[in-house]
């Protein structure tokens, strides 16, 4: 998403020229696929994570240029808002103590930015929605000064073609209108990045989507939005709303929203690529000189600029990748449902539950989505947004079924099955899944430790409140003692 776009205006016909060219790199990509030009011999897995900044009092920290400044590390990036910035996590093998990797790196790079960026009065918080965002904050004033987010601000609007409106109604209710994208800045969240052949895309796909709402179960951290309480997981319904270029008559005609589950199980990653020239115009149709096909064909391998700016702009919860390295090109699922924190600990045991079910779901002799309607894991997914730990969802063979419940009775011995077979050692499985298992056996997450610190605030004024909760958040979250143990 950091990707730098020069700002611009764009006539018809670069329009025109860019769909002609988009759908030349998807020709090529499915030449591509026929062909086997992948790298696929030793898989590695990603972690991004998003946080969000701070000042001493927990008020949002707009100062996330002079925050990278005084970081000064090239593996931290801006995000489209001040008060955020992301960090891409070097890959990892798992079977190379892949988690604790991510673990010790992570963790020793968030103490390495909070050390510096405090001078400079940025604390960096790992939450998927900041509790202490106002009002104030959601204007455009407050974009990153990347010229890509103020053009994709415009482009989204003036698609729309009328303000934003957030409508979100949950223990309390939140109505507002924005006229940029700010709110889609709110959403900070970690990225999960799973690397397969072209053969095993579409398993691993299915797989993830299958597991989503369970996924968001266990991991909700974000109950908060403009001081109302609204969904465990707040994001996801924001995101959804936030980037949303259709108006409601568009809407009514059953037009593809940016911010997609999907609405089908596939049997390749051409499916999704194609869905996104087929239903989605360009929101950025900047267009390159590369000519895909003539770089194929001497042997090259072609970065198919549009097709990967056009998937970027595609919000999928669970998104295709392609890309390229010195080792060759290579495709990835990008798992980006879950929020940040609330530790870096509770992070990578998120990391290693999806990491192991979803190999042991996507390996598995008979498919479970082939027992499974794609419309029941979108309802999961909501479900658990909403409700988060308590969730009651649908698994085939057990109909509605607590999500805790199962977790702990089916859920954790195929994430353990599925580390064991990627070569994870018995300790490193225990260390994250028990994690997990706690949060399951006490009902308890970020989001459930948050709404309750404030419950016991409750004769504070809101602001008050949610400012000194957050406070107690970062000490906890700096002890990296997982969530179920805050007390």
């Amino acid at each position: 998403m950091g990707e730098e776009v020069e700002a611009q205006e764009f006539s018809r016909a670069d329009r025109t020229r860019h769909r002609e060219k988009v759908r030349r790199c998807l020709d090529v990509f499915a030449r591509m696929l026929r062909e086997s030009r992948f790298d696929t011999d030793d898989p590695m897995t990603g972690l991004e994570v998003e946080f969000n900044l701070i000042d001493s009092a927990g008020d949002p920290s707009l100062r996330n240029m002079e925050a990278l400044e005084a970081i000064a590390d090239p593996a931290f990036q801006t995000e489209l808002g001040q008060f955020s910035i992301e960090i891409n996590c070097p890959p990892a093998r798992l079977r190379e103590r892949g988690l604790l990797a991510f673990e010790e790196g992570l963790r020793q790079s968030l103490n390495d930015a909070e050390t510096r960026s405090s001078e400079v009065g940025a604390h960096l918080v790992m939450i998927g929605i900041l509790p202490t965002l106002g009002e104030g904050h959601m204007t455009p004033d407050s974009l990153s000064p990347n010229p890509r987010y103020k053009l994709l601000s415009e482009q989204i609007l003036n698609a729309r073609g009328e303000d934003i409106t957030i409508s979100i109604a949950g223990a309390e209710r939140l109505e507002t209108t924005t006229d940029s994208i700010v709110p889609e800045a709110a959403c900070t969240s970690t990225q999960f990045h799973v690397q397969t052949s072209p053969d095993e895309f579409a398993a691993y796909w299915n797989a993830s989507q299958v597991i989503a709402g369970v996924q968001l179960a266990v991991g909700a951290n974000s109950p908060y939005l403009l001081g109302r309480q609204l969904w465990r997981e707040t994001r996801i319904p924001l995101f959804e709303q936030a980037t949303d270029t259709r108006s409601e008559e568009l809407k009514a005609q059953g037009v593809r929203p940016r911010v997609w589950f999907g609405e089908r199980w596939i049997t390749s990653v051409f499916d999704l690529f194609e869905e996104n020239v087929r239903y989605f115009p360009a929101l950025l149709p900047v267009t390159d000189d590369e000519d895909p096909l003539e770089v194929l064909e001497a042997g090259g391998t072609p970065s198919l600029h549009e097709l990967r700016l056009h998937n970027g702009t595609i919000y999928r919860w669970n998104r295709p990748v392609y890309d390229v390295t010195p080792e060759g090109p290579h495709l990835r699922v990008e798992n980006r449902l879950l929020a940040a924190g609330p530790t870096v600990a509770d992070t990578i045991a998120n990391a290693a539950f999806y990491f192991g079910l979803v190999r042991t779901l996507a390996t598995s002799e008979r498919p479970l989505w082939s027992q499974m309607s794609f419309s029941a894991a979108e309802e999961n997914f909501h479900v658990a947004a909403q409700h988060g730990i308590d969730a009651q969802v649908y698994w085939p063979g057990l109909g509605q079924v607590s999500a805790s419940e199962l977790v702990l009775r089916r859920l954790l011995p195929m994430a353990d099955e599925g580390l064991a077979a990627a070569g994870v050692e018995a300790h490193e499985r225990d260390r994250y899944l028990q994690m997990i298992e706690q949060r399951c056996l006490l009902r308890t997450n970020g989001a459930e430790w948050f709404v309750r610190q404030m419950a016991a605030r409750q004769d504070q004024e809101r602001f008050d409140a949610l400012r000194a909760t957050l406070l107690d958040y970062v000490d906890r979250m700096h002890s990296n003692e997982p969530v179920h143990t805050w007390s």
